[in-house]
């Protein structure tokens, strides 16, 4: 029996190390292990441990696997049904990618309602391992500079003035109508809140995928299929619940946009519990309040999901207990909800001092990521493989671009003469 759980073991930690060669990992625990457990069997999770971090086919796996190429397909294809893998059509070829953890396969297990997994205990363990334990969230939200997610405003509090200056990739309803393919699904965070019996009453239904990502996850069954009209729909829906739009942290190819509540979504939470540390990518914005105009309604105080706005005196000597509204603009993410609440118009949105900076694309955001989190090498050497000659010149694109302390931090982990070399010839030119 010891043997056999001693298997067990090894084949769930090898899975864990696998996770960990990603920038977005996941902190290893007994938790973690229950969690996985329930996701993979045995077999696949020391399969799946051995698999490239860089897409890969059926023949390959086969290789690393040393079985038959059709026996291969079929675990993968079983693996994209469940989510734990995600598929991509590349020429005549399938190419299949294992996701992170968060935005992906966490998520995938509960954006349907599923009867092949116990999606109870799973939420009470994903409870567990997020909002109890804590390290895995904050490992995700709070290492490096450059985080998973980024908020979009709420369009529809934009003065003419401040929509001028909102470029396109800052404003979801352009994600929507530029994506070549949009999927809906449940909502992982509330629904793993419902298991508990702490859900909201905000939609379901209402979590977003695009592009390639939603292509791989109405495939299979994962999310429902959507055109643009419905897509803006969604949108128009979790404004009406004064939800937050927070999507992927890149201007290109965005692959997923969640409509959040402040009470259900990890990112928010996160937000409130680790604001100082910027867990979240702002908007360009922050509400300015106009402090005559404002009557201490504190409706913007319940509006505000991570609790930057609060109430304070007014200082007002004729009226001793009258309140105004303040803002904590170091912990504000500038969505503009708190907008659409005050009916006195005492709020406006001002500009940042600093725009935001937003990676290009998921290259460049994976990079970065890397880089800051002392795991670059892992994208370079890969089961002991290079990168193919097209993926290395898109990570090197990146690297030659960043400031000269990221170029050097990269240099370091790759410990590489060649990469030290051509970042010096480029910067040289």
């Amino acid at each position: 029996m010891a043997h056999q759980n001693s298997i067990k073991y090894n084949s769930y930690h090898r899975l864990t190390k696998r996770i960990n060669l990603f920038p977005q990992g996941a902190v290893e625990s007994d938790l973690l292990f229950q969690i996985l457990k329930i996701l993979f069997s045995e077999r696949e999770a020391g399969l799946v441990s051995l698999l490239p971090i860089k897409p890969f086919n059926a023949h390959k796996a086969a290789g690393i696997w040393k079985i038959k190429e059709e026996e291969a397909r079929k675990i993968l294809n079983e693996l994209a049904d469940r989510g734990l893998l995600t598929d991509g059509e590349f020429g005549d070829d399938i190419l299949y990618s294992m996701p992170p953890p968060m935005a992906g396969f966490f998520e995938f297990s509960l954006m349907r309602y599923r009867n092949d997994i116990d999606q109870k205990a799973l939420s009470e363990l994903f409870y567990q391992y997020m909002n109890i334990e804590e390290d895995f969230i904050k490992n995700l939200f709070t290492t490096g500079k450059t985080q998973l997610g980024r908020v979009y405003v709420n369009e529809e509090v934009l003065s003419g003035e401040n929509a001028f200056h909102v470029l396109d990739y800052e404003r979801a309803s352009e994600v929507i109508k530029t994506a070549t393919s949009i999927g809906t699904g449940v909502c992982y965070c509330r629904h793993k809140m419902e298991h508990l019996g702490k859900n909201c009453k905000a939609p379901m239904e209402i979590c977003m995928t695009f592009n390639a990502s939603a292509d791989s996850l109405i495939r299979h069954g994962i999310a429902r299929k959507v055109d643009v009209s419905e897509g803006i729909d969604i949108l128009q829906r979790a404004r009406d619940f004064n939800l937050v739009q927070f999507g992927e942290n890149v201007q290109e190819n965005v692959n997923f946009i969640c409509n959040c509540c402040g009470c259900c979504c990890e990112a928010l939470i996160a937000a409130r519990k680790f604001g100082f540390l910027n867990p979240v990518h702002t908007t360009s914005f922050f509400p300015s309040i106009i402090e005559e105009s404002c009557n201490g309604c504190g409706k913007c105080v319940s509006l505000c999901p991570v609790e930057a706005m609060t109430l304070v005196s007014s200082n007002d000597p004729d009226k001793p207990l009258k309140k105004k509204a303040k803002l904590k603009q170091e912990i504000c993410l500038g969505c503009g909800v708190c907008l659409k609440g005050c009916e006195k118009k005492a709020m406006s949105l001002s500009k940042r001092k600093e725009r935001v900076i937003t990676p290009v694309n998921s290259v460049h955001r994976v990079v970065i990521m890397a880089i800051e989190r002392g795991k670059f090498q892992n994208l370079l050497f890969d089961n002991q493989v290079m990168f193919s000659h097209r993926a290395m010149a898109a990570v090197l694109g990146v690297i030659l671009k960043l400031p000269p302390l990221k170029q050097a931090l990269a240099s370091h982990q790759f410990k590489s003469r060649y990469l030290a070399a051509l970042i010096r010839r480029q910067n040289i030119k």
